[in-house]
């Protein structure tokens, strides 16, 4: 079964870039599983820095920006498709998911608090 993922672009206020970093979320039953991202990351690019958050709410796997809940900024959709595979049941362990969008696929891989996408085309 396919679940949806997206990459956020959350900063302190929808006019400016203050406090720019990304939100990985991942479909997870009734949440995301999240992590805070230094960068996009580039298909067969370097490592990003992942940071495991707590979960989100699957409202940000449908929603183009909106505002953040307690005055914690702007979000803004950058990157968003399905994924198959599954997600480990603890939450320190390897992830290795294969993810699809018009924009974005291949093998995204989460170890060691580092991000990476592999792609073999």
């Amino acid at each position: 079964m396919n679940k949806r993922w997206v990459i956020l672009r959350h900063t302190l206020s929808k006019e400016s870039m203050e406090g720019i970093h990304f939100d990985l979320l991942l479909e997870d039953g009734d949440s995301c599983r999240t992590w805070r991202l230094t960068s996009i990351p580039i298909v067969n690019g370097p490592l990003v820095r992942a940071t495991l958050l707590s979960p989100h709410k699957i409202y940000w796997l449908h929603r183009k920006e909106a505002e953040v809940s307690g005055g914690r900024g702007w979000a803004k959709r950058i990157h968003g498709g399905n994924y198959s595979g599954s997600l480990p049941l603890n939450e320190e362990e390897t992830v290795s998911v294969e993810i699809n969008s018009s924009r974005l696929c291949g093998l995204l891989e989460l170890k060691n608090s580092m991000c990476k996408i592999i792609c073999s085309e």
